[in-house]
């Protein structure tokens, strides 16, 4: 084999244990927030462009986030018997491949943003996205300093639906309300379920001198203080649906979110860690989902009864 089939072969190699050691797949939490913002904002479906350039930003956004995170956490994921076996621990993933990954996503998101420019308009979405793209790397850096840096998590997963809504009107007007409530949903959804996440880190994180709410205040406050977030998920999907028009279904959507908060609060109740990984995944994907497919039947209800 010469030296570049065996470059090619390496760079592959990284790539898919890149793949894996970012939970590409937990893409899927962001990525209904933004459709759904951009489908209200359209009322319908946005272009195919505008939809494309929104999917390309979202995964850049969160794949810049995850390898910066997976980059400067390197020391503290060795010391953690959850996190040793990454591969960004194991070299298997070198630190300048990850760099490499932080810079060419970071740019490609800020091309996307580009791209999103609306004609006759400021080109807003891209003006917005070197803060955004702050926000994302340093929620990476938060748990040095902050004891809640799952509300910088909840922020940066809660700008989706409003960067949807920059993209697709390219502008922020007055009903860009509907965009704000859904974001503050997503907010205190990814808040909350951050925080049930750091539970399974809480010793880890107090040996190494890091923040987090339950190195802070324990289990069981911090469990309380995760359900006063997710108690405003409800109120603030049902005050984005008031401002877009939405009707019964997505009230009956508003209601089966609660509903599956609840489920999850009921299976981590009293702190049983090893119920943590289907809270996280299944049913806040469920809830991601059922949000997207609401917003989209609910617009495009009344989009054909010319609302």
């Amino acid at each position: 084999m010469n030296e570049l089939s065996t470059t090619w072969v390496g760079t592959f190699t990284q790539t898919r244990r890149f793949l894996a050691l970012i939970r590409f797949e937990h893409t899927l939490f962001a990525l209904p927030y933004a459709v759904t913002g951009a489908v209200v904002a359209a009322q319908g479906w946005p272009s195919l462009t505008v939809c494309l350039l929104v999917l390309v930003a979202m995964v850049a956004a969160r794949t810049a986030a995850m390898a910066f995170n997976r980059l400067v956490d390197r020391r503290f994921d060795a010391s953690n018997p959850r996190t040793a076996r990454r591969a960004s621990v194991t070299g298997e993933v070198s630190p300048g491949f990850l760099t490499a990954i932080v810079v060419a996503s970071g740019a490609l998101f800020v091309a996307a943003a580009w791209g999103l420019r609306v004609p006759g308009e400021s080109p807003l979405a891209f003006y917005l996205s070197f803060p955004t793209l702050g926000v994302l790397l340093g929620y990476s850096l938060s748990k040095r300093f902050f004891d809640f840096p799952h509300l910088i998590l909840g922020v940066a997963l809660g700008l989706s639906p409003l960067g949807a809504w920059v993209a697709v009107r390219g502008t922020l007007e007055l009903d860009a309300w509907a965009a704000l409530w859904l974001g503050f949903a997503v907010m205190l959804w990814t808040t909350g379920f951050d925080i049930i996440y750091a539970l399974q880190d809480i010793e880890h994180d107090r040996s190494e001198g890091l923040h987090s709410t339950p190195a802070r205040w324990g289990v069981s406050r911090s469990l309380q203080i995760a359900r006063v977030f997710h108690a405003g998920v409800p109120l603030c999907l049902g005050l984005a649906g008031r401002v877009a028009g939405m009707g019964q279904l997505w009230t009956v959507a508003c209601a089966l979110v609660a509903m599956l908060l609840v489920y999850e609060h009921w299976i981590v109740r009293r702190g049983q860690l090893d119920r943590i990984q289907a809270a996280f995944f299944g049913v806040n994907v469920s809830i991601a989902f059922l949000v997207m497919i609401a917003g989209i039947l609910e617009q495009t209800w009344l989009r054909s009864q010319g609302q």
